[in-house]
C-alpha cells in the first residue's frame, strides 16, 4: 500500500504509474485517485464532497466534523488511535491527515510505503505541493514545524512492529531518529515503480 503525503518530493513522480492500493491526503484527490482519502479538516473534506470525489474511494475525517458529512455513503471517521498519552500532540484532535494516513493504512497493508512525508523544507517557507491554491498557504508562508508529524509517525512505526514501512525520499534527506526502527528503511523515489 502507497501513503501519500504532499511534500514537494513526490512532484515528479507519476503516481497513476504506480500499482498499489493508495492512501492519500487532503487535495491530492485534485490530481488522482486513491482508495483511501484523509481530511481531516472540515473545509478538506467540502471540498472533496464538493468536487464530488469519486464515489468508490473512502473519506476519513474526525469525529467532530463526520455528522456534517454522513450523509454521503462514502464517509468514515478516521480510526482511533492504537494507544494513549497525555502530551498536547498524543490527542486525536492535533493528529494531521498524514499522520492519519499512515494508520489508516496499517488497517489495510502490512507493507506500506511512504511518499511525499518530506518533514522538512529546504529552505523557511513551506513545503506542500498544493501550496497558494485553495485551502492552503501562500508559498511565503513559513514552513511548518514537523515535529508533531515526527513524533505522531513515529509512534505509529513502534506499535506495529509487525508492519514493514519503507519512505521513499530524495537521497539527501535525512531519517527522524525517532524513526529508526528495524521496521522501518529508506528507499530512492524511483524504486517505488518497482515494488
Amino acid at each position: 500500500m502507497l501513503v501519500i503525503g504532499n511534500g514537494e518530493s513526490r512532484k515528479d513522480i507519476n503516481i497513476s504509474n504506480i500499482n498499489m492500493k493508495k492512501v492519500g491526503c487532503n487535495a491530492i484527490h485534485r490530481d488522482h485517485y486513491v482508495d483511501h482519502l484523509i481530511c481531516v479538516d472540515r473545509r478538506m473534506v467540502q471540498e472533496a464532497v464538493d468536487n464530488r470525489y469519486h464515489q468508490n474511494s473512502k473519506i476519513y475525517t474526525r469525529q467532530d466534523w463526520f455528522n456534517y458529512f454522513a450523509q454521503k455513503k462514502n464517509i468514515r471517521m478516521v480510526p482511533d488511535l492504537p494507544f494513549t498519552g497525555f502530551e498536547r500532540w498524543d490527542t486525536p484532535w492535533h493528529w494531521g491527515a498524514g499522520p492519519y494516513a499512515v494508520l489508516v493504512a496499517t488497517k489495510h497493508s502490512d507493507k506500506i510505503h511512504l511518499l511525499g512525508f518530506d518533514l522538512y523544507s529546504k529552505d523557511q517557507f513551506i513545503n506542500n505541493i498544493y501550496k497558494d491554491t485553495a485551502n492552503y498557504n501562500i508559498a511565503t508562508k513559513r514552513a511548518v514545524d514537523p515535529s508533531y508529524w515526527i513524533h505522531q509517525i513515529g509512534r505509529l512505526f513502534k506499535h506495529y512492529k509487525d508492519k514493514k514501512f519503507i519512505i521513499h525520499q530524495e537521497e539527501d534527506w535525512i531519517l527522524p531518529k525517532e524513526w529508526t526502527h528495524s521496521n522501518v528503511s529508506v528507499d530512492i523515489l524511483v524504486n517505488l515503480y518497482y515494488n
